[in-house]
């Protein structure tokens, strides 16, 4: 890599720049990001907030022509993955593979347009995580010395501050973290702990040295206070890095000791990248891996020093220190540009408080999907959002009544009230004239401060100026009443004249809503029977112009499906919370395919069991699962409407489904039914072995029939 190629500053973009519907310019070079998922877990909804806020912001600036670009990566590395992947007995590449495709899949779900979503443990993000602390160290910005650490004698690890428990020093609550108590909230070093315990093996820490990396953040001081005040953020965040500059700032620790998943530091054997110095170049990587497959777009132009494109990073506010301090110091000292700004927001509390496991409120976005439409939530979020770091409040309550008020009581109900009108008397054509075109233009005139809001990243108030031109267009269709003209002699034209300007009417507010509901609008746009809705299109009116029928765009919230979700996640949380019991005292050998048996129970518990003899009469693959197969079993005659039982099992990568179709073998035939995100499982077929291709079902003795039972 040449270091030519590595340039820096942006040149001062007012983020706040007016807005005009009518003003010409020369399209804008913009490179958003988010910030990247870890690949240890799936995504929530605390997550989706601000992958909806960057996804609406970027498909505004798609949808008024700009060349925006919208990247990401999970963000793959570390020692949780790595002790995970061990935990689960596979490779943590495996690991962060399966995750990934996870995240993936639930981002596509919730219509998040990323142009390139890749991951930090990538060729590229080590090369340039290389050529970066390189230049930092030959710079003479890398000091190095030994610090004494929390060492796990049994695993042989040492061991970060959330890895340690113990009793708190102040008010003696147990199983407290080794930095801050939960039940207090004091803070404290991991010596402080009583009776110190190793998260991950039990065992008492004890103490050892290592040398260490650290990056002079100090040294960059200066750079900091002027680059915090430029406008590149929220003045609330600016004033809250300006208490830490005043405090002085501290040499950041950058390296991690073996064994760490992650890139080995240059020069340093046994010695990792803190997951924290990679991750942010994974931004710079994700962007360099797209641009080798897309030639309209050079690195340079965006990341060198003279470079006059915009870089965005869309973040929460709990990371703004490595964004706003560690991160364009590193690029500064590498000869790289800095962002244009950063963006920070605040939290997600479900019903005015903390998102809970116990309460059925931690929800999964896999839950929400698999029980409601994403784009309600889409256009709850975007109807909260404005820009700053206030958290935001998903009320259950006011999320049904405003977006079955607002979306489809208001602006979905314009359509279906004129469309009928059109397609049954009119065959689909529209009027030759606009009936008022005074309201007309005067909703087309709204487009302008609502682009200045979607710019500015005020959401809410886009999403309340919209809703009010949708007021105006039901009013004027309230007063025009077609229903009532439809029934009187000779009042055809007054019908047509009346539903076409409501269409008209819903055109324009289907350009102003794209960003935030995709998937609807383009729905809308093959009703209308036109090319994708770009912004300046609204000026123009559809006289004459031939629709398709109508087809329902957005059915209402149904207050059982929001009760759904939340027992599937109270469920999910108890069947953690009990594994996380069984396996918090002791992590096994990864070498190890032996499970530890399970806790005795009485023998009249195991004596309810119920044993039968089934054949597998079909076995289909399970899109979207990556183990499991789906089995219609035969318990045959005598079961009445329960002879033929769904179960989804997880043998897939030992069976082939056809190889199993006509085998007999055993199942737990009382097994309380399960929901799961494929369906419903209806009890649970046999096998043993240590898993993967070695997995075997139970196959039942010679001459066996269907509905035996197994004694």
């Amino acid at each position: 890599m040449q270091k030519n190629a590595m340039k820096g500053i942006v040149a001062g973009f007012n983020f706040h720049r007016e807005i005009s519907g009518n003003m010409t310019h020369t399209a804008r070079k913009i490179l958003v990001t988010s910030a990247l998922p870890y690949a240890n877990g799936p995504i929530h909804l605390g997550h989706m907030l601000e992958y909806i806020q960057t996804d609406i912001w970027v498909r505004f600036q798609k949808q008024r022509g700009e060349t925006c670009t919208y990247v990401c990566a999970d963000d793959a590395h570390g020692t949780a993955i790595m002790l995970r992947a061990e935990q689960m007995g596979i490779s943590a590449e495996e690991q962060i593979k399966r995750v990934q495709q996870d995240h993936e899949a639930d981002f596509a779900d919730f219509h998040i347009g990323f142009d390139n979503y890749y991951t930090t443990h990538s060729p590229e993000n080590k090369e340039l995580s290389e050529f970066i602390y390189k230049a930092c160290r030959d710079s003479g910005h890398i000091a190095e010395r030994s610090i004494t650490q929390a060492f796990d004698p049994e695993k042989n690890l040492f061991l970060a501050d959330r890895f340690i428990k113990g009793t708190c020093p102040r008010c003696k609550a147990e199983d407290q973290y080794g930095d801050n108590c939960e039940a207090c909230g004091a803070t404290y070093n991991p010596t402080e702990l009583i009776n110190p315990k190793s998260a991950i093996s039990g065992a008492t820490p004890v103490e050892k040295d290592s040398v260490h990396y650290f990056f002079k953040l100090p040294d960059f001081e200066n750079m900091l206070k002027e680059w915090t005040r430029s406008g590149t953020l929220q003045e609330s965040v600016a004033n809250k890095l300006n208490e830490w500059l005043e405090a002085g700032l501290q040499e950041w620790d950058i390296s991690r000791d073996a064994p760490y998943f992650g890139f080995e530091i240059p020069d340093a054997p046994g010695k990792y990248f803190y997951v924290w110095l990679d991750a942010p170049i994974g931004y710079i990587a994700s962007f360099k891996n797209l641009c080798a497959r897309r030639d309209d777009l050079d690195f340079d132009d965006y990341w060198a020093k003279d470079s006059d494109a915009e870089v965005y990073h869309f973040i929460g506010k709990d990371i703004i220190n490595f964004h706003a301090l560690f991160w364009p110091a590193m690029l500064s000292c590498a000869d790289f540009r800095t962002p244009t700004a950063v963006k920070a927001h605040g939290f997600v509390t479900v019903n005015g408080k903390k998102m809970s496991k116990s309460r059925g409120t931690f929800i999964q976005a896999r839950t929400y999907l698999n029980h409601l439409n994403p784009e309600y939530l889409r256009y709850y979020f975007a109807a909260k959002l404005g820009n700053g770091t206030e958290d935001i409040d998903l009320n259950l309550e006011d999320f049904v009544q405003r977006v079955n008020s607002d979306v489809v009581g208001k602006v979905v109900n314009i359509a279906s009230r004129c469309a009928g009108f059109i397609k049954k008397r009119f065959d689909g054509k529209l009027s030759d004239t606009v009936s008022n075109p005074a309201l007309l233009d005067e909703v087309i005139a709204a487009g302008d401060q609502i682009a200045e809001h979607f710019e500015n990243l005020e959401f809410s108030k886009a999403v309340r100026e919209i809703m009010a031109q949708a007021d105006k267009a039901n009013q004027y269709i309230d007063e025009q009443k077609p229903w009532v003209l439809a029934k009187e002699e000779g009042r055809d034209q007054d019908v047509q004249d009346a539903c076409s300007m409501g269409i008209h009417l819903f055109r324009v507010l289907c350009t102003y809503l794209k960003p935030v509901l995709p998937a609807l609008v383009a729905n809308a746009e093959a009703f209308l029977n036109i090319e994708s809705l770009n912004w300046d299109d609204r000026q123009q009116t559809l006289t004459g112009h031939q629709i398709n029928k109508f087809k329902p765009l957005m059915q209402r919230i149904e207050q059982d499906k929001i009760d759904a979700m939340l027992e599937v996640t109270k469920a999910d949380a108890a069947a953690h919370a009990a594994l996380q019991e069984k396996t918090n005292a002791k992590v096994a050998p990864a070498a190890s395919n032996v499970e530890a048996i399970a806790d005795e129970i009485e023998f009249d518990v195991f004596a309810k069991t119920d044993l039968r003899i089934v054949r597998i009469v079909k076995a289909d693959h399970v899109k979207g699962a990556d183990k499991l197969l789906q089995l219609t079993l035969d318990l045959g005659e005598g079961f009445g409407d329960k002879r033929l039982r769904n179960v989804f099992s997880g043998i897939k990568t030992a069976y082939q489904p056809e190889d199993l179709e006509g085998r007999l073998t055993v199942m737990v035939a009382n097994l309380k039914p399960r929901k799961m995100r494929f369906g419903v499982s209806e009890g649970m077929v046999l096998a043993a072995g240590p898993g993967e291709e070695e997995i075997w079902l139970l196959e039942p003795h010679e001459g066996a029939r269907e509905g035996e039972r197994v004694s």
